[in-house]
């Protein structure tokens, strides 16, 4: 993420934490345990900095200088959460619950967002922005992706990615979202100034560059080309594909080396095929599913299990946005992927973290080694597959965020 809620002290050295008496330890670390979650029983972390310095059984753990006593519970590495949109003002419940009486979601409903978007100041979107993190991070997520996209205008795109980059790390740039109101009748122009105009003043601030490739957003030609000269300028791509419905959107990621495709709802066997084979490719693309879109919108789930079965890398995350998905809930997402998607909690909970951070291309993050960054989520449960046991409990007991005890839910 982002801005924890209190700055740490730098003036002084770190001091190590013990953290103990962890009942079942999920590390994503296979040298570490068995299968990909890699988990330890009866374990213990020792934090120093911002890092991991020794992760094993309790009863070998080194004395430090203060101890964190976990009460026998479960822990997992932070939540990741590739994909969201939180740089946004103004409200969509009115068409949420014409949504629920029968009406299709489509694209468009964006505008809605766009306008309240373009009439808000910056303190506001930032006072948004900062509510939505600390929201996240209540429930175990510390490292969180967001992008610009409800602006659409240079000034407007530019200033979202200002105000995302003082809060986040992972900050994209979406100027691609849909055409911008002022274009309905050009689309053409729009996607010149996207790739002229507003990429100079909006590479600056961001890692990633995205494109809305849909039916009612852009085609496949507009989206390759909003992409290449993203990559010309130093920005790494990402595709929003195949949500809506069949389209090239999964396959230009591929060809494109994007570092994830998202959505993946409606597949054919070669898009399938395709992401299978850029899972162990020199810069691979992940299949990012967004199951929190599909309960909001009753559209059919994206298949999990037969992207896991052909062999691609799956990650899970939010997209936390006001008109298709509005919840921040990484926990929730992984239930309903167990649920709906045919995931198994192992696969859900890694995909999630792990499979989260390959979405991202980081791998300090989502999971629990020695010199990984220091996320780590205390669950009131024995084990994380009380993730999709127990759907709507709130389990985050604890949370870390680069070593920093940020967030705990109360006296024991």
């Amino acid at each position: 993420m982002s801005a924890a809620p209190a700055t740490a002290d730098t003036s002084a050295p770190p001091t190590a934490t013990l953290v103990t008496n962890i009942s079942h330890l999920v590390t994503n670390d296979p040298s570490l345990g068995a299968g990909p979650l890699g988990p330890i029983r009866d374990a213990a972390v020792v934090i120093e900095g911002d890092r991991i310095t020794w992760i094993g059984e309790a009863s070998r753990a080194p004395a430090t200088d203060s101890h964190h006593d976990a009460g026998g519970r479960a822990a997992i590495p932070g939540f990741v959460d590739p994909h969201s949109h939180l740089l946004f003002a103004g409200d969509r419940t009115e068409e949420f619950n014409a949504r629920m009486t029968g009406r299709p979601y489509t694209a468009g409903g964006i505008r809605t967002t766009v306008a309240a978007t373009r009439e808000a100041d910056d303190e506001r979107l930032a006072a948004n922005l900062t509510r939505h993190l600390r929201e996240m991070l209540r429930q175990g997520t510390t490292t969180v992706e967001t992008k610009s996209g409800y602006g659409l205008t240079v000034e407007d795109e530019a200033r979202a990615l200002r105000v995302a980059a003082a809060q986040v790390e992972e900050v994209t740039y979406l100027g691609a979202h849909v055409v911008a109101p002022e274009f309905a009748d050009d689309p053409a122009g729009y996607v010149e100034l996207v790739t002229g105009p507003m990429l100079d003043a909006c590479a600056p601030h961001a890692r990633w560059i995205d494109v809305f490739c849909e039916r009612g957003a852009f085609d496949g030609d507009q989206a390759r080309a909003v992409l290449t000269a993203g990559r010309e300028r130093g920005l790494v791509p990402r595709v929003h594909a195949n949500q809506l419905g069949a389209g090239p959107g999964v396959r230009l990621a591929v060809e494109l080396a994007a570092a994830s495709a998202d959505h993946c709802t409606h597949l054919t066997d070669e898009d399938v095929d395709a992401l299978a084979q850029a899972a162990n490719a020199p810069e691979p693309t992940v299949a990012t599913l967004l199951p929190g879109c599909e309960f909001s919108t009753r559209a059919v789930y994206p298949d999990a299990r037969r992207l896991l079965d052909a062999g691609a890398t799956v990650a899970l995350s939010t997209d936390c946005n006001p008109g298709s998905s509005f919840t921040s809930s990484m926990p929730f997402c992984v239930a309903v992927a167990v649920r709906e998607m045919g995931m198994t909690p192992d696969e859900a909970t890694w995909a999630a973290t792990a499979g989260a951070a390959a979405a991202l291309r980081r791998d300090d993050i989502g999971t629990l080694r020695v010199g990984a960054r220091a996320d780590l989520v205390l669950l009131d449960a024995p084990s994380h597959v009380h993730l999709a046991y127990r759907p709507g409990v709130p389990l985050v007991s604890d949370v870390w965020q680069s070593g920093r005890h940020v967030w705990s839910s109360g006296p024991r």
